[in-house]
């Protein structure tokens, strides 16, 4: 007996919620809640972009919508494509079909005989507990659904009660069983990148890759990537953040390589217009670094600019510090005395403000079962930032007293000389 199949619909990666301008880890929710359920339930669980390489992804996306014995729609930060795809299902099968959502999602339709199953997600993550009832949760309804009760749960045929489900015609050639793609990024031999390589595959492997701070090895993934997917801007944002960041042998080629991630934003992302707080960040730091490196006024003024409305659209403390710290940096060139001090008590404003944000973003920090934090780099640069904060703000007794104790807890070496740099430079600003 063939094993059934569970069809995943829902992004991929960090995307940003624009209802609550929060940005939540997708890959948390289908890794840590989703696969096991499927997989502990005896399915075989398969999400959209395992199907995603250089053939055509169209027709085994629609035969999957038709065929798997179950699709798990997560609608979370409102995705259009996963609300499209559950429209098809919904279309072509009567029955299972289990929605999820993040509990502050909210529906843009008045669908109020659907059931969406609710879980809490923190951003970078999700709680252990959360966890551990959404997957118990989750495992109930697919027994119940696939292996009990196969009971009406598309609105279409609800309502439309004569509709007969569609069926392809015998001996039609399925795409999803001829194409396999392949679970090997390079190939041996040449040591490219693999034309069928897993979508899916291809993403994780340039994930770990900007972790491990191969910057050059990512960015030829993520290039990769975005031929497969140029449409997605969690795609777009890692490939510039790999082009910058990629080690340059001197200050020309640091020029060159922020210039081509500035094209790389420019082109796909809207900075001038987008309400996207990710892409603002970039574009700042990508002014930033451009300032530091060519003192070009026009670069400064576009890095204040979109810090300030990154931080003012999601209250983020990314955002924030960086703001404050170039409105020191701006505070500087002033010839109007009154400019400069506008721009020192702003970014005195912002820190105190940041604090408040460190202060909540580290009792919302998802937690493992021994209460610790499920990501130690972000706790670590929370607690950095705290610092950065506290110098900004003149707090001197408070940064000495802090700053050992969290430099202790850093996942990496290179994390607290990467603060201390930090803290020097504004020093010297101040």
């Amino acid at each position: 007996m063939a094993t059934k199949t569970c069809f995943v619909v829902m992004g991929f990666g960090e995307k940003t919620d624009y209802q609550t301008q929060r940005t939540l880890n997708l890959d948390k929710t289908y890794q840590g809640i989703i696969k096991p359920a499927v997989e502990q339930s005896g399915l075989t669980c398969v999400r959209a972009d395992d199907i995603t390489h250089s053939g055509v992804i169209d027709k085994p996306m629609y035969e999957n919508l038709l065929d798997a014995d179950l699709v798990i729609a997560d609608l979370s930060t409102a995705n259009p494509n996963a609300i499209y795809e559950l429209g098809v299902r919904h279309a072509l099968r009567p029955n299972t079909t289990i929605i999820l959502a993040e509990n502050q999602f909210k529906f843009p339709f008045d669908l109020a005989s659907v059931l969406i199953r609710t879980y809490e997600h923190l951003g970078k993550g999700i709680d252990f507990e959360e966890v551990e009832k959404m997957r118990e949760e989750l495992k109930k309804a697919i027994k119940e659904l696939v292996f009990e009760n196969e009971k009406v749960d598309s609105p279409v045929y609800t309502f439309l009660h004569e509709l007969q489900q569609p069926k392809l015609s015998d001996g039609s050639e399925s795409l999803t069983r001829a194409v396999q793609p392949s679970e090997e990024v390079a190939d041996d031999d040449s040591g490219r990148i693999k034309d069928d390589v897993k979508f899916s595959v291809l993403l994780e492997t340039a994930q770990e890759a900007t972790e491990r701070g191969e910057f050059e090895e990512a960015k030829s993934l993520f290039q990769k990537c975005h031929q497969l997917n140029p449409a997605d801007a969690y795609i777009v944002q890692q490939l510039a953040l790999a082009t910058y960041k990629s080690p340059q042998d001197d200050d020309a080629g640091k020029i060159k390589a922020l210039i081509e991630a500035r094209d790389i934003i420019f082109n796909s992302l809207a900075p001038s217009t987008t309400n996207d707080p990710e892409t603002l960040g970039l574009w700042g730091a990508v002014h930033k670094r451009l300032w530091e490196l060519n003192e070009n006024p026009a670069d400064l003024d576009t890095a204040v600019w979109a810090y300030e409305r990154g931080f003012y659209l999601k209250r983020d403390y990314y955002n924030g510090i960086n703001y404050a710290f170039i409105l020191n940096q701006r505070a500087q060139l002033h010839d109007d005395p009154d400019e400069a001090t506008a721009d020192r008590v702003i970014a005195k404003r912002v820190r105190k403000q940041v604090i408040d944000l460190v202060d909540e973003a580290e009792k919302k920090l998802p937690r493992k079962k021994e209460q610790q934090s499920v990501d130690a780099e972000e706790a670590y640069w929370l607690a950095a930032t705290r610092l950065e904060a506290l110098l900004g703000l003149g707090e001197s007794d408070l940064l000495e007293q802090e700053s050992q104790r969290i430099y202790a807890t850093a996942p990496a070496t290179w994390m607290p000389d990467s603060t201390r740099e930090q803290l020097d430079k504004l020093k010297n600003l101040l």
